[in-house]
């Protein structure tokens, strides 16, 4: 029996014991969390921004929030309507506890014992704040454990306001709107300060399910949660029975949806640069858009303004062919004007940047200028006629020229150039190698797959406009490498300039002779003294030119490009069908060349007029464009054409003769002409 009592005594110590042991534990576990709270410090308030985009005069073109559309508001700005309405729903006893309401996680933690799960919310704004913060959303104990551990810190070191503040700047309110003053200008259009009771109701019921309770998505469960919340304020004595009575009923003037959908200047340049600014300071685009930016851009506005209006103008409404375009300043790189596809809202895919489509005839100036350094010069004849190429692999190859024209005789290369004759591409690519045509291309920034074979000539690789305009510049500023780029400059929250494009001149990468004279066979396209077997390609916007420009078009059955510069400006378009869809109708045929034209008319419109700096080794001769040879008064065209020193022709033309009827009347003239001087002089010797 004594033996009995001895081991029931031991039990029932062991039963009080227990609850002490775990008690002094549960002590040294919170004590050890506190402590270890204290030595880490207060945790950083990481309060996300909106990053800001200037053009390059200066002005705002955009504030760039992507999914995530941040201010920051201090919390004397915001309306004590809206604090109030917050924390009647969300955390009423907040300004009372040290971050936990414990009354609540009792009862949130029986609720889910019950059901096996974690579903049951008891989290007080402290808490919320803490996993916005630092955590993920997910509903697991070990993300629960690190939230308290965070919410510890948070509430030792820093004030109620300041968290209250925190709170309401970071929470999500749906729509990409993070923040109640993003939040306030999303549904309502004004700030947060201008609250009134029913609108901050209103938002205060959002966060808790901002899909389910968005007023945009379902207006009963929105005005049925705002209505439990100004029932909340009355009881806590927040509002007065008048005020709850004005507001339940208060028709709510919402933004309407074009409001809410806008677009800011340049959407798709704003996408680049975001791409651009994210790759210089190895961060990911997301920090980016909330890492509050200053982000100095290349953008002209007028010029962007003028590109959009020119391309509107030019395709018709009902058209559902689409665009890719990109204007830059040759010296620099620095793109001045992009368009990425006619509507941002309907497709974000920037068609100037990231489509490849095959460029056409646009792409032999770096064919030719390849064969400018292997011997050739603009007036090197070849023959234009139907050819089949038999190649090395023994496949026959047999490129056609536009509807079936062609010469039938030899041309130079200033008119096969200016009339864009196929034939004599690829009899070039394959005298020079096809491999010199890549290796030029891979010179002037090209990145993508260019195979070496014969067509290359034809421009049958996939390209982007951003790599046919930066070619294309590196031609206009005389062979000089440059970068395209969006973005000149970038200073952070703090005001430090953390990034700065510096202004040095490219290194020289193509030679300046046969640069320069590539350029001036260029300026063919748009010169009718060219016109040969069919006009030349440009004739159709020549009369709308009133400078000298150089230039190329490509077209193949579902692309059309237009790529050309002045001086001071380098310009691409791009125009088809994004599934590449057949272009059939002759006014989309023309859409690229009219929007170029017109563009850059207006672009130059209050510019001085310039011309291409003309290199030293370079010599202008006129020349008969139908032989090839030095021009003579009896020629019917002559056009001055460039070379370098030594390569220009010697032979004057001999084609281009008096004829014998001609010939006869001069002959008779002289003979009356010598007749009148014979009876002149024995008139006067008579006399004298």
């Amino acid at each position: 029996m004594k033996t009995f009592f001895r081991l029931n005594g031991k039990k029932y110590r062991l039963i009080y014991l227990l609850p002490i042991g775990l008690f002094a534990l549960g002590l040294l576990l919170f004590v050890g969390v506190y402590f270890v709270s204290f030595l880490l410090g207060p945790p950083q308030l990481t309060n996300d921004q909106n990053t800001i985009y200037y053009s390059m005069d200066g002005d705002v073109i955009g504030e760039e929030s992507g999914s995530e559309n941040r201010y920051w508001t201090e919390l004397d700005d915001m309306s004590p309507r809206l604090v109030n309405a917050t924390l009647a729903i969300e955390d009423r006893h907040f300004y009372n506890h040290n971050g936990f309401d414990l009354q609540r996680i009792a009862g949130a933690v029986v609720s889910d014992l019950k059901n096996f799960s974690l579903d049951e919310g008891a989290s007080t704004l402290t808490q919320q704040y803490a996993r916005n913060l630092y955590l993920s959303h997910e509903k697991t104990w070990m993300r629960k454990l690190k939230e308290a551990f965070y919410t510890i810190r948070l509430e030792m070191y820093y004030t109620k306001d300041e968290l209250l503040e925190g709170y309401l700047n970071t929470i999500y309110y749906g729509h990409g709107a993070y923040g109640i003053e993003a939040a306030s200008r999303h549904f309502f259009d004004k700030s947060a300060g201008e609250l009134t009771l029913a609108e901050s109701s209103m938002l205060a019921a959002i966060p808790k399910g901002p899909a389910y309770y968005s007023p945009f998505n379902h207006m009963k469960h929105a005005e049925n949660r705002q209505e439990r919340i100004l029932d909340l304020m009355l009881a806590n004595d927040h509002i007065t029975e008048q005020e709850h009575f004005l507001a339940v009923r208060e028709k709510l003037a919402f933004t309407e949806p074009e409001e809410r959908e806008s677009v800011s200047v340049a959407p798709h340049f704003q996408d680049a640069a975001l791409n651009e600014a994210a790759a210089i300071l190895e961060l990911d685009a997301e920090q980016v858009r909330s890492g509050g930016y200053q982000i100095h851009t290349t953008l002209d506005t007028t010029l962007q303004q003028q590109l959009e209006a020119n391309t509107e103008r030019a395709i018709r409404t009902e058209s559902a062919i689409e665009v890719g375009a990109m204007t830059m300043n040759p010296d620099t790189g620095g793109i001045r004007a992009l368009m990425g596809g006619r509507d941002y809202t309907s497709s974000s895919f920037n068609r100037a940047v990231n489509a490849k489509r095959m460029p056409g005839s646009a792409f032999k100036p770096f064919l030719y200028y390849a064969a400018l350094n292997n011997g050739y010069t603009p007036t090197t004849m070849l023959m234009s006629k139907p050819t089949a190429f038999k190649l090395e692999d023994g496949e026959v190859y047999q490129p056609s020229n536009y509807n079936g024209y062609y010469a039938d005789r030899p041309i130079p290369l200033a008119q096969a150039l200016a009339l864009s004759d196929n034939v004599y591409a690829v009899k070039t690519s394959l005298y020079i190698g096809p491999e010199k045509l890549v290796d030029t291309a891979r010179t002037v920034g090209f990145d993508s797959d260019l195979p070496a074979v014969p067509s290359l000539a034809l421009g049958t690789a996939a390209v982007t406009v951003d790599e046919m305009v930066t070619g294309y510049g590196i031609l206009a500023n005389g062979g000089n490498a440059i970068e395209s780029h969006t973005i000149s400059k970038i200073v952070d929250r703090d005001g430090h300039t953390v990034f700065e494009r510096k202004k040095n001149e490219g290194d020289p990468v193509l030679d300046p002779q046969s640069a320069f004279v590539l350029t001036q066979l260029m300026t063919g396209m748009f010169d009718r003294s060219l016109d040969g077997y069919m006009a030349v390609t440009g004739s159709s916007i020549a009369d709308e030119l009133s400078r000298t420009y150089a230039g190329k078009s490509g077209t193949t059955d579902s692309d059309s490009w237009m790529v050309g510069y002045s001086p001071s400006l380098v310009t691409g378009i791009w125009t088809g069908y994004d599934d590449n869809k057949q272009i059939t109708k002759t006014a989309e045929e023309a859409y690229a060349k009219d929007i170029w034209a017109a563009f850059m008319e207006a672009a130059h419109e209050d510019r001085d007029e310039q011309s291409f700096d003309v290199p030293d080794g370079v010599v202008a001769v006129g020349i008969d464009p139908a032989t090839g040879k030095r021009a003579t008064p009896y020629c019917d065209t002559s056009r001055i054409m460039y070379f370098e020193k030594g390569t220009e022709p010697e032979e004057h033309c001999t084609v281009h003769m008096p004829d014998d009827r001609e010939k006869a009347k001069d002959n008779e003239e002289q003979l009356d002409e010598e007749e009148e001087q014979g009876l002149f002089n024995r008139v006067f010797n008579w006399l004298f």
